[in-house]
């Protein structure tokens, strides 16, 4: 199938978070493509590209619908494919400019979501308002005359700045490995890991050290922080806390406590804090081993 794609089709009348998605994704590729929304199944035979709708799944002929009986599939770890998840399968690694790792992160935290959430296959209810029901609060109300191809069409605009951002996001936490690798191997204590410029480091960390307590990196504004490593991602527990004396303090209190003549602040849950000085923010840190 060649990949000169001239018209996408899918389905008209409401609109969900799996075709909304899977149609800004291709808009990327594929900027002049023409989309067709309809249940025409004539002028779905006729289309490059069909999602959402045609009940057929066939990636090489350009068909990804998984409303057939038994669906179209599903991962290993059970979540069914929607449209999205059908899509993304063929042409993930393309949007994410060839990079299997930042396409499998984009694949686990945005696309499998919205493919369990579209399938049904989400276990517990939901809480807070998640990104599917987002999209579909475009759709209009009862109360509105809005036209849905319109509103789709803002739906598409606001999830292509959001795929946008997730591959963004991958990208950033695939670099920032290496980064993060390199500064636990030079780590004169490995109990304490100083990055140079702040890049995303507790997952690296996680899978990389069992000694790590400490973190310190240069804030935006230009101070340095400290920051204790959790357990494991997610949690508010610590592998070693700041000392307890510090919770809560900041300015001249932190510095009478500490010592320390530029310490600016500890966080009350003993989990981050600061000094305007490398050199005293590592002083903190041996402080804080010693305690």
């Amino acid at each position: 199938m060649t990949d000169k794609i001239q018209v996408i089709a899918t389905h008209n009348g409401n609109f969900h978070a799996d075709d909304v998605f899977a149609v800004a994704a291709l808009k990327q590729l594929f900027t002049s493509a023409k989309i067709i929304r309809t249940r025409d199944l004539d002028v779905i035979a006729q289309a490059d590209l069909v999602l959402d709708v045609g009940g057929v799944y066939d990636a090489d002929t350009g068909r990804f619908d998984h409303h057939q009986r038994g669906g179209a599939g599903a991962r290993e770890n059970g979540i069914p494919f929607s449209s999205f998840g059908l899509m993304w399968q063929k042409y993930g690694l393309k949007l994410c400019s060839g990079d299997q790792e930042v396409a499998d992160s984009v694949d686990k935290n945005l696309v499998s979501a919205i493919d369990a959430i579209d399938c049904g296959h989400v276990d517990g209810p939901l809480t807070g308002v998640s990104l599917s029901q987002t999209i579909s609060m475009f759709n209009p109300t009862w109360e509105e005359d809005n036209n849905f191809d319109d509103c789709f069409e803002e739906a598409v605009t606001f999830a292509s700045r959001v795929l946008t951002r997730f591959i963004a996001a991958a990208q950033g936490g695939v670099n920032a490995k290496s980064i993060v690798a390199e500064a636990i191997e030079k780590a004169e204590d490995p109990r304490v890991i100083v990055l140079e410029q702040f890049t995303p480091w507790k997952t690296t960390v996680l899978k990389l050290s069992q000694d790590a307590l400490f973190m310190l990196y240069p804030a935006q504004t230009g101070e340095w922080r400290i920051q204790t490593v959790p357990v494991e991602l997610g949690s508010f527990e610590d592998r070693k806390k700041l000392p307890a004396p510090w919770a809560g303090l900041s300015g001249k209190e932190l510095q009478d406590v500490t010592g320390l003549d530029d310490a600016m602040f500890c966080h009350n849950g003993l989990f981050i804090a600061g000094c305007k000085s490398f050199e005293n923010t590592l002083k903190m840190a041996n402080m804080a081993l010693e305690y």
